[in-house]
């Protein structure tokens, strides 16, 4: 039997689960807009633990999206992780977030471009299978009208995440399929860092770093 805890906040939807064996038995999350991870993240760990009634030092593993996202909210879930993992002296399993937002969507054909919005018309995006596999890498990429158009001449491209509204702004296409109000959520991470956890695919919890993809930069204050 195996439990793990699983955290996502990369964007603002903080989002916990506990799973068993693969199988979520509980999940709180708030994607309401804005963060609110300082706040919730540890209360929803403890309501986690306390719906699915399982002591802290039953937990076999933690599991956090390590991004890329939100700065802020990927520092913030990474330093709990990393703070259990020490705590109970349990291993660390990270998961891509673009990875956990891909299997928000289920299809029999065709590709899912999972994206997160950046500043601009930036995304970070990467592109899957019809079985959930990375067919392209997870690039920071500038959006145009031609983005994507060798996908969209080949068959159904189903585009998921926060970066999908600046999008649907840019391209026009039969074979555009834009599926709103999906966030990254700790539900999909169940499985994935189940079939981890089985392997051993884990980090060296006092090195891991959460992959931002980008440098932070921060920008000046509007007057």
């Amino acid at each position: 039997m195996a439990y793990i805890i699983c955290l996502e906040t990369a964007t603002t939807n903080c989002s916990v689960s506990l799973s068993r064996n693969g199988e979520t038995i509980a999940l709180k999350e708030d994607a309401r807009n804005g963060f609110s991870h300082a706040e919730k993240l540890h209360v929803f760990i403890n309501e986690v633990l306390d719906e699915g009634n399982v002591k802290r030092q039953e937990v076999n593993a933690i599991a956090v999206s390590k991004g890329p996202g939100s700065y802020t909210g990927l520092r913030i879930g990474v330093s709990a992780a990393k703070g259990l993992c020490f705590a109970l002296d349990k291993p660390l399993i990270s998961l891509p977030t673009l990875t956990v937002l891909a299997h928000r969507v289920s299809i029999e054909s065709g590709v899912i471009v999972a994206m997160l919005d950046a500043r601009r018309m930036e995304v970070y995006s990467a592109i899957f299978d019809s079985n959930h596999t990375q067919i392209r890498e997870t690039q920071a990429q500038i959006l145009d009208d031609t983005s994507f158009d060798q996908y969209l001449a080949e068959g159904k491209v189903y585009f998921v995440g926060n970066g999908v509204e600046k999008t649907k702004t840019l391209i026009n296409h039969p074979n555009a399929v834009f599926v709103e109000d999906k966030l990254p959520s700790a539900n999909e991470m169940s499985l994935l860092a189940f079939n981890k956890y089985k392997i051993s695919d884990t980090e060296d919890v006092a090195y891991f770093e959460p992959y931002y993809l980008k440098d932070f930069v921060a920008l000046k204050p509007k007057s």
